[in-house]
């Protein structure tokens, strides 16, 4: 049934294979993949009497399955409570990117690029603009990276492509001939400016006119744009500039899923509404008859009867839906743990075992947007600090070294009850003493447990109170 899903989505032959794929993986996310079927899953016949086949049909109930996945791992990811720490050995870097996290609300838009990289890939954009430091999640659907190819790993270039409509155009300030044809708009990234194209139309060849208006000069000497791959893996769409798709595997499943819960709703709906068979010997053999009321009227001697759907089939459905669950979820590492069968409090460590296969997920997705995303996100940063004058809540900050260490400091998966923080305690409590770590490692290993930040006078301090290094002062 998927796969026929997939057959009705529109293509267009302008765009690459890749752009079709994408469309179909965001509509499974967004969960608009119905809306190309015409007829509604209540409706059996169309105005002419003709029979609709299921496949035609909207179900009536969805369960965005793949969604949840996402944003579960994702929640694990990027969440207020799972955000990562950007640390450095320089003090003053270390305050200048926890300024920017919080001026940006960084938390939100990495939660946004996990959300929209999970069909592959995503783009991060870094602008600075009077002194403000603004990232931009770009969708990779229209977007084509060159590497260099003396270093794989870095861009050249980016180019972006797609078809508008000639009145959004107008709407955006674009003086156009013709507002209802469609035009290309392109616009491209290199090392040293942000270049844009004036729109051209449809199907004539026009060779590309610099926008000299919105095309503007950053000078980094480096692509302003972070390009990140969702998942290690085969990419469903085909590119090797994208990820695997988080929820590839239990496509087909939601869809079977839906179905089939649509068809139990449908049959509650006949159950609960019983057809009545009248058997009147006065009409001939082969009639049918469809009364008033629900009553079908046969020719068969005298008889009347309740058609009722036994609840059985519907119990079966049920059954199988929950089956068809578990080896979706299984196949793409989502939670399976049911909250009824958790009777009693559990510590953080039993919940990372209870939800081993979630947290796999999350953790490479760590790999993916922390490291490879987040990380090279704050170099960018600090190599912007050295060309443009940038002003972090209102305060102008000194250029960021660039030969400062950077590294990210995830908290743990869940929190931990106050037996494992007595114990963590005591147990850093002894290293100290013991001189195999220093206190300061220690209070960065207990600071996320304890909402604490580090000041560059060393001391540890939280909106409430600053806490001094000798807690008897």
């Amino acid at each position: 049934m998927f796969d026929t899903l997939c057959d009705l989505v529109p293509r267009d032959s302008d765009y690459p294979d890749r752009v079709g794929r994408l469309t179909v993986l965001n509509r499974v996310l967004d969960g608009t993949l119905y809306d190309v079927l015409p007829f509604h899953f209540h409706q059996e016949r169309s105005e002419a009497g003709e029979y609709i086949p299921l496949r035609q049909r909207r179900p009536s109930v969805r369960y965005p399955l793949c969604r949840i996945v996402v944003e579960d791992s994702v929640s694990l990811l990027f969440s207020e409570g799972h955000f990562p720490t950007i640390d450095s050995n320089d003090a003053s870097v270390r305050r200048v990117f926890a300024d920017i996290a919080k001026e940006i609300r960084l938390n939100l838009t990495m939660t946004q690029a996990a959300m929209r990289g999970a069909t592959g890939s995503v783009a991060l954009l870094l602008r600075v603009l009077k002194g403000r430091v603004f990232v931009d999640v770009l969708d990779t659907m229209y977007l084509t990276p060159i590497w260099d190819p003396s270093a794989p790993d870095t861009l050249a270039r980016v180019d972006e492509r797609y078809k508008v409509s000639g009145s959004d155009l107008v709407r955006n300030g674009y003086s156009i001939d013709d507002p209802d044809s469609q035009y290309w708009f392109a616009r491209s990234w290199n090392s040293e400016s942000e270049t844009w194209f004036e729109p051209a139309p449809v199907g004539k060849a026009v060779p590309p006119i610099i926008d000299t208006i919105r095309s503007v000069s950053h000078r980094l000497g480096v692509v302003p744009i972070i390009w990140i791959r969702n998942l290690p893996g085969l990419p469903t769409t085909g590119d090797s500039n994208d990820g695997a798709c988080t929820f590839a595997a239990a496509m087909h499943s939601q869809v079977e899923i839906d179905y089939q819960l649509s068809q139990v709703g449908r049959g509650l709906k006949y159950s609960s509404d019983p057809t009545l068979l009248l058997k009147d010997p006065s009409l001939l053999d082969g009639d049918l008859v469809r009364g008033a009321g629900n009553a079908l009227v046969v020719s068969e001697k005298g008889d009347a009867r309740l058609l009722e759907i036994g609840g059985s089939a519907s119990a079966a459905v049920i059954e199988y839906v929950r089956t068809l669950r578990e080896l979706a979820l299984e196949s793409i590492h989502g939670n399976r743990a049911s909250p009824e069968r958790i009777t009693a409090a559990q510590s953080g460590r039993a919940l990372e075992l209870l939800n081993h296969g979630l947290i796999c997920l999350a953790d490479n997705l760590r790999a993916s947007y922390g490291e490879a995303g987040l990380l090279q996100l704050a170099r960018l940063i600090v190599r912007a600090s050295q060309k443009y004058s940038i002003v972090v809540l209102g305060i102008p900050v000194e250029p960021l070294d660039p030969s400062a260490s950077l590294s990210l400091k995830w908290p743990r998966w869940y929190p931990s009850t106050a037996d494992e923080r007595q114990k963590d305690v005591q147990s850093l409590t002894s290293l100290v003493a013991a001189g195999c770590i220093s206190r300061e490692t220690a209070l960065k290993a207990i600071a996320a447990c304890y909402d604490l930040e580090y000041t560059e006078d060393g001391l540890i301090s939280t909106n409430l109170e600053e806490i001094p290094r000798d807690c008897n002062e």
